[in-house]
């Protein structure tokens, strides 16, 4: 799984570098205009009748889990460099799955909010603040994998 991205061919200009430095800001910017989107919805919509607060939360978890699947490197993943700690390889590798199960778990969630809260509930009136919520949890969630798999790891240090 994690060597995804890694047969992807950049022009031969795109080195290592410069590979992680394109990945690094494609995954930012990802999770950047998630957070955007949902801010400019909690903007145009400030009463909790049009955008209920409680439907932050997954975005919350949304980083969160973003956080979780970046904080173990591919070379822990993988057994080659990770070997000693409190679980090892076995932690590392539950460890991303619960962040990936946080992702997903969002993920469903917007996407639930959306067409609950928005779509059934509110037939005839403004469905973005649905929208935003699910696009927030997309983005943050493709950002985050874009920033794991997008980049090639030095497994030298």
């Amino acid at each position: 799984m994690s060597g995804c991205l890694e047969d992807c061919a950049l022009p031969e200009c795109c080195s290592t570098e410069r590979r992680n430095a394109i990945a690094s800001v494609a995954g930012g910017v990802l999770f950047f205009a998630g957070w955007w989107v949902v801010i400019d919805a909690a903007c145009f919509y400030p009463e909790p009748k049009d955008l209920n607060h409680a439907f932050f939360t997954p975005g919350v978890v949304s980083t969160v889990a973003a956080f979780m699947i970046n904080a173990i490197s591919n070379a822990a993943v993988k057994g080659d460099s990770f070997r000693t700690g409190c679980m090892g390889t076995t932690g590392a590798r539950v460890w991303l799955f619960f962040g990936f199960l946080f992702g997903f778990g969002a993920l469903i969630a917007g996407f639930w909010i959306l067409i609950q809260a928005y779509v059934v509930e509110k037939p005839g009136e403004d469905q973005y603040p649905g929208v935003a919520i699910f696009l927030q949890n997309a983005l943050i969630f493709f950002g985050g994998v874009v920033f794991k798999f997008g980049r090639k790891e030095d497994s030298s240090f």
